[in-house]
């Protein structure tokens, strides 16, 4: 059965935030339209449906590397600040944004909390099993591989 590592993630993060979208309990909170994703970002961003994209790259990272924490979570959605003529900083984003997305995915049911950090329930790994199955046909054509499994 296809799973997670065989999907490309841009195509694969697309569809679940296409998938997440379909569920009640996750939605960007009322402050989503105003937040910046970090303090190396200068504006806010652009897609409208940004909280979906992020969720579902938070649920997929979860998968491949838990369990993770909010910590490790904030360095890998972090980025380089510009300090003007001083040399730019790596500075980590926003852990509100993956805490209250952490939230909402265990709410749904997808991501239960450790000891170690947060982990993908099996409601969760079939979920995305599911969904990585489903693009199978279209991921062939990039990846010619994937015809094995």
């Amino acid at each position: 059965m296809t799973t997670v590592y065989d999907i490309p993630a841009d195509m694969f993060i697309r569809q679940v935030a296409e998938e997440l979208k379909k569920n009640p309990q996750i939605q960007p909170p009322d402050w989503a339209a105003f937040a910046k994703t970090g303090v190396h970002k200068e504006m806010p961003p652009e897609n409208s449906d940004w909280w979906y994209v992020r969720a579902a790259s938070v649920f997929r990272r979860v998968y491949t590397d838990g369990p993770v924490g909010i910590q490790r979570m904030r360095s890998i959605y972090g980025g380089k600040r510009n300090r003007g003529p001083a040399p730019s900083q790596f500075r980590r984003g926003s852990g509100s944004i993956i805490r209250k997305i952490f939230q909402q995915l265990e709410a749904a049911g997808y991501v239960s909390h450790t000891s170690g950090g947060r982990t993908v329930t099996a409601a969760g790994r079939s979920f995305l099993d599911n969904v990585a199955n489903g693009l199978k046909a279209q991921a062939t054509g990039i990846v010619p591989g994937l015809t094995k499994y």
